[in-house]
């Protein structure tokens, strides 16, 4: 198992997408701000649009509603190369400020990962893990081949970006 990508081996903070698992996934990032400020780029529609897609990849996000909060729900519609859309959608099982964010994927029906972002304050800088738990290996396994996770060091890039701006 563990099997381990680091997509930024000589960045100042690098990325990390790790198998844990069977079912799975922990990606790992530390960024330069406060766990609040990090946490407002991630709650927040207008800043989470700035960052969340890498922009290399031929998608655009087309709309984005989100009640953030426990019971809450969202649905994402990205454009993919002009020829179709996408969804992504789910509910907020776990808000907590500043700290920790619980959601599901329902958009694949009983395949959906469990998505849980932690926010670790470390002096003045904060520890991100996004951890995905796969109703099985074999859905876990369609996740990393999908290339799901190769933007992943782009996309925490982008947010570097916002996050300096809110500083």
């Amino acid at each position: 198992m563990n099997a381990e990508k680091n997509s930024e081996s000589t960045a100042k903070n690098p990325t990390t997408v790790e198998a844990k698992s069977e079912r799975e996934i922990v990606v790992t990032r530390t960024f330069d701000a406060p766990a609040r400020i990090v946490f407002q780029a991630w709650t927040t529609p207008e800043l989470f649009r700035k960052w969340w897609i890498p922009k290399s990849m031929p998608l655009a996000l087309l709309s984005y509603e989100a009640d953030i909060r426990t019971g809450g729900g969202y649905r994402l519609v990205f454009d993919v190369d002009g020829t179709k859309t996408m969804a992504f959608f789910g509910k907020y099982v776990e808000v907590t400020p500043h700290s920790r964010i619980v959601w599901t994927n329902e958009e694949s029906g009983e395949d959906g990962a469990l998505s849980t972002v932690t926010l670790e304050e470390k002096g003045d800088k904060t520890l991100l893990v996004l951890h995905e738990l796969y109703r099985s290996k074999e859905v876990r396994d369609a996740a990393l081949a999908s290339g799901s996770y190769d933007g992943m060091s782009e996309t925490f890039g982008q947010l570097d970006e916002v996050l300096v701006t809110l500083g």
